[in-house]
């Protein structure tokens, strides 16, 4: 009913929020009510899915003044119009009912199976299934260190590719490997973005020319799908950019192509899982990865696979000085991934951070800055609707200067309010998926007492935790941590060590070493 009643006054909720926010001042009323606060009332739940708790008397009572109804009215269903006639019709599939439809009839056509297979098996699979147990196995699996997966993979790619190598850097004492799998001119070198200097270009395809699925394969997605169904776990099938060619010299230049969200998930998202488990349970054998991504040169054969990838970044945002925390400085963000998402769930990572894929526009959505501004509105601005796995999106520009959150038209209004910088590209041998590692800094101090109360974690964060450039001691004790996803910490240091040369005195931190192929 809420969202009835604003609509009848011809408003988003947007444009209601603001204006709740000038009823309350000028009544008085001590309520507020922010954009991120209207759409979950509005919603009737939690981004998460579950249902609201109870509302806040000073919230309730404000929007009883502006509409004169309950807030028991106000959040219940609309009420049907008596005068007229409605036929009854049965309630249309929710979207998440259509999509894992579609993930089931993808995996009967890749595994040559006959049609219903997939539903005969995840069906079975779901029956076994006890979501105590999912919830254990989800808890052991964040327990597998970061550095164990280092290992791990060290030991299963131990050949050799002239020029390559994985990703090592020293902070402050510390001597920190991970999973990331590149060259050195990709990690030496700054590029920035949004200037026009990207030049990923997409390439039409002809049929899919990725094998089929084997037995282990199909297996393995068949049961991907029943945990996922168990858990509540979001899978929106969307396409994807992938990586098909890139410049060794710049990585911002190559080709993409474009598969279904299901093709990588239920393919190469099945190797992390595998490997978590494999090191859990200290077993041998990795049949999955032995099928799909056996060498190094597999990692390095794009045409051959499906190599989806992700962007993501540091934030710095630039405070003035406060009188409790001390100096100027920059605020840095690190999310706690939720256990609602597909992959990292429960650690640690930069925010933002989403895969790198199209909305509307295939070819206009390509730049790597695309993705990043997209997420940054998305995760930390508020502009729910951005979320590919709620809904579709019906804006013909969903990233239309008009329909920008007010920080972004903000950071959008002066030059120099705001750098965003490509620190670092790599393919991640977790999963073999291409990462792009960047940094957004917001340089106007005055950013953070205009915005800093609005600056919020969606869905796909459990938590948001929040640093200062000044902590060396800190920030050293977070790179130590052996829950950060690899991705994550590799964009977490290569931020570091640029926001380390352009911070001036707003940055007080060790050195970030890059170690030698």
């Amino acid at each position: 009913m809420l969202e009835e009643k604003i609509r009848e006054r011809r408003m988003t909720l947007e444009e209601f929020a603001e204006y709740a926010e000038t009823f309350a001042r000028e009544r008085g009323e001590p309520g507020t009510l922010g954009l991120r606060h209207l759409q979950r009332l509005a919603a009737g739940r939690k981004p998460s899915g579950e249902p609201l708790g109870p509302v806040r008397a000073v919230t309730a009572r404000l929007l009883e003044s502006i509409f004169q109804v309950s807030i028991e009215e106000l959040l219940a269903m609309p009420a049907p119009d008596d005068g007229l006639v409605r036929i009854a019709t049965a309630e249309p599939p929710v979207r998440a009912d259509v999509e894992f439809a579609a993930a089931l009839d993808w995996l009967d056509d890749r595994a040559g199976w006959p049609a219903g297979t997939s539903r005969t098996k995840v069906r079975s699979g779901l029956s076994g299934l006890q979501p105590g147990a999912l919830l254990d196995r989800r808890a052991v699996r964040t327990k597998v260190g970061r550095r164990q997966l280092v290992r791990a993979l060290a030991h299963y790619y131990r050949g050799e590719v002239d020029g390559y190598g994985m990703y090592r850097a020293g902070f402050g004492g510390q001597d920190v490997a991970t999973t990331m799998f590149g060259v050195s001119e990709w990690w030496t070198a700054v590029r920035p973005l949004a200037d026009g200097g990207e030049r990923l270009k997409l390439l039409q395809e002809n049929g899919n020319t990725l094998p089929m699925l084997d037995g282990a394969m199909a297996g393995a997605a068949a049961s991907k799908l029943a945990e996922s169904a168990a858990l509540g776990v979001r899978v929106a099938n969307l396409p994807l950019y992938r990586l098909l060619g890139i410049e060794q010299g710049n990585p911002l230049a190559g080709t993409v192509g474009l598969v279904p969200f299901v093709e990588y998930a239920l393919t190469a998202d099945l190797l992390e899982s595998e490997l978590v488990d494999a090191v859990s349970q200290r077993r041998g054998g990795l049949p999955l990865r032995d099928e799909y991504l056996p060498d190094l040169g597999a990692v390095l054969d794009l045409p051959a696979r499906t190599c989806a990838g992700g962007v993501l970044a540091l934030c710095a945002i630039a405070r003035p000085r406060d009188r409790f925390r001390g100096e100027p400085d920059y605020a840095l963000l690190v999310q706690e991934r939720s256990g609602h998402v597909l992959n990292a769930a429960g650690r640690l990572a930069v925010i933002p951070k989403g895969f790198h894929q199209p909305l509307n526009d295939l070819r206009g959505d390509v730049a790597v800055s695309a993705t990043l501004l997209r997420e940054l509105e998305e995760e930390l601005f508020g502009r729910a609707e951005l979320d590919s796995t709620t809904g579709e999106t019906r804006a013909a520009s969903p990233m239309h200067p008009g329909r920008w959150s007010e920080p972004m038209r903000w950071l959008a209004a002066a030059p120099g309010r705001m750098r965003l910088e490509c620190t670092g590209f790599g393919f991640n041998l977790v999963s073999g998926n291409y990462e792009y590692a960047s940094l957004i800094v917001i340089e106007d101090e005055d950013f953070w007492p205009r915005f800093g109360g609005q600056v919020e974690a969606n869905w796909e964060a459990a938590g948001l935790q929040l640093y200062s450039s000044l902590d060396g001691e800190l920030i050293g004790d977070l790179v130590a941590r052996e829950s950060w996803s690899n991705e994550g910490l590799f964009a977490l240091l290569q931020g570091l060590r640029r926001l380390r040369e352009i911070g001036g005195g707003r940055v007080d931190l060790p050195a970030v070493e890059l170690s030698g192929l």
